[in-house]
């Protein structure tokens, strides 16, 4: 027998006499099961809870008088995904989750059904079906949560709101989604803002302070409310963190915006169409700016064209050009709120074919770009008296010549992932949506899970500050329903315009990305 069996021998029996001769021992008690989570605090975050998806103000629960390890809550739960996190703060910590993903909270009763907790993935989640008042209940001693729905959403509370600005963020605005710097409104009054300018068409909502998503937001009472030349469909609005509802804007157009924020109302007012009269551009110099060009998007480093010495609206330049977007305006003013020529439409192709359109627009919004297709050489000229843009190709073999120009490399990747307010993690960079590599196909990743109406886009792999590439659509706002993918094809780049999926009907969904046919797939399993 080898030593050490021989001292295990000696120590169990020793254990044994000890036990045996000790008068009045309790006997060994097993627990079997999960230990109680000891715990002062609880909270739960998601777009189906108050406070939406940010991790730094969750929704707080109450611990019971008789028991400190049974938590509730009553309150409005929206349609969408929650999971509960014992503080504040970090998506990295253990979260109490359903034991399979998507059990529903709805109208129907759940009594002391059987929760899990862990940190990483899999990304559990428990999905209200029916937005409502309910009352919760989660036993952190047994491991276990109830739920009662006890009637409809009640009417939002309007409090008034006392604010220093008020701002206007989203695609439909001239600022685009950049909540570093939204659209700000004049104020009036205590109360009352007002806004006229051009908004095109797209969505927006409104935020009292600038820099952060994790804020309320002044919302329409339900996603999409069209604005439009009749005005706005429903002058009410809310003020809050989830859902995720935002006005859209359906004629473009000179608006006259006017927020009252002590009734919680908005009025639109249709002012005019938005005119661009084109007559002849007078400048003495032309640049353009964009990943696309040398200088990239540096407005210290912005590429010259140079003035015809026979006609004074005449810009000519020629040089290499990268994949990626450009625009091109008169004179930098390193704040880029300058207006820019611009295509007619969003993404109008450079390539080895020349440009898709050559008609251009003079405009400070909405932000199109000219989108390079094909890296190489070109010849770039500008009309500024008849407002157009022409382009040759200089490299060899223009038009694809080369067998394979037309075909796509494969993207090379062990990971991807998706982000977005349809998403199970939202926006968050911290929470995305993970697919899962095809073990006979490299190039197949496959997620199923619920989406919420919203949008997404895809990376391979996040880099914290959305400036990586991401798999977009051809289009803005791509339709995904429970008839698929309105257009199987996909882009991979940073295109600045920033075109996103858009889900319309909330549901379980299998997505599929083909990496190597550059396609996506949406089946709705509902």
């Amino acid at each position: 027998m080898k030593y050490r069996n021989v001292i295990y021998t000696l120590t169990g029996l020793a254990l044994g006499a000890a036990v045996t001769g000790c008068e009045g021992e309790k006997d060994l008690i097993i627990i079997e099961g999960n230990l109680p989570i000891k715990t002062s605090t609880l909270y739960m975050v998601g777009d189906a809870t108050p406070n939406g998806w940010s991790i730094d103000a969750p929704t707080q629960l109450e611990a019971t008088e008789d028991d400190p390890l049974v938590f509730v809550w009553e309150g409005s739960l929206n349609a969408g995904e929650m999971k509960l996190c014992l503080a504040p703060g970090s998506w990295d910590a253990a979260f109490i989750r359903p034991v399979n993903n998507g059990e529903e909270i709805g109208k129907a009763d759940i009594v002391n059904a059987t929760f899990q907790m862990h940190a990483g993935d899999p990304d559990e989640k428990w999905r209200v079906s029916e937005a409502g008042v309910y009352h919760l209940t989660f036993n952190l001693r047994d491991w276990t949560m109830s739920s009662s729905y006890l009637r409809g959403q009640d009417a939002p509370v309007i409090e008034p709101i006392l604010a220093e600005a008020l701002y206007i963020v989203g695609d439909a605005t001239p600022a685009g989604w950049n909540i570093d710097a939204p659209v700000a409104l004049d104020k009036k009054s205590d109360y009352i803002y007002e806004w006229e300018g051009a908004l095109t068409a797209g969505d927006f909502k409104a935020c009292t302070a600038s820099g952060s998503w994790d804020v309320a937001f002044v919302r329409p009472l339900a996603d999409g409310c069209v604005i439009g030349k009749n005005g706005v469909e429903s002058a009410d609005f809310m003020y809050c963190a989830a859902p995720d509802y935002k006005w859209h804007v359906a004629d473009a157009g000179i608006y006259h915006l006017t927020f009252d924020l002590e009734h919680y109302t908005i009025e639109a007012v249709f002012k005019e169409e938005i005119v661009n009269e084109k007559n002849p551009i007078d400048t003495p110099t032309l640049y353009m700016i964009g990943d696309a060009t040398p200088g990239g998007w540096s407005m210290d480093d912005a590429t010259a064209f140079t003035v015809s010495p026979d006609n004074r609206y005449i810009f000519s330049w020629e040089g290499e050009l990268v994949e990626g977007n450009m625009k091109a305006c008169l004179e930098p003013d390193g704040t880029f709120s300058c207006p820019f020529l611009r295509p007619a439409s969003a993404g109008c192709e450079i390539s080895s074919r020349g440009v898709a359109s050559s008609d251009f627009v003079y405009t400070t919004s909405p932000d199109d770009q000219w989108k390079v297709t094909e890296a190489g050489r070109y010849s770039i000229t500008f009309d500024l008296e008849n407002w157009t843009i022409s382009v040759k190709s200089l490299s060899e073999n223009p038009g694809g010549d080369t067998p394979g120009d037309d075909e796509k490399a494969p993207l090379e990747t062990e990971t991807l992932y998706m982000i977005g307010d349809a998403t199970p993690g939202g926006w968050s960079m911290d929470n995305l949506t993970a697919l899962t590599p095809d073990a006979s196909d490299p190039y197949v990743f496959t997620w199923e899970g619920n989406l919420n109406t919203g949008e997404m886009k895809a990376c391979l792999q996040p880099d914290g500050t959305f400036s990586c590439p991401f798999l977009h659509p051809l289009s803005a706002g791509c339709v995904i329903d429970a008839n698929g993918v309105a257009s199987p094809e996909f882009v991979y780049d940073k295109d600045s315009s920033d075109p996103k999926w858009k889900i319309t009907s909330a549901g379980r969904y299998r997505i599929t990305f083909n990496l190597k046919k550059w396609t996506i797939e949406a089946e709705c399993l509902d």
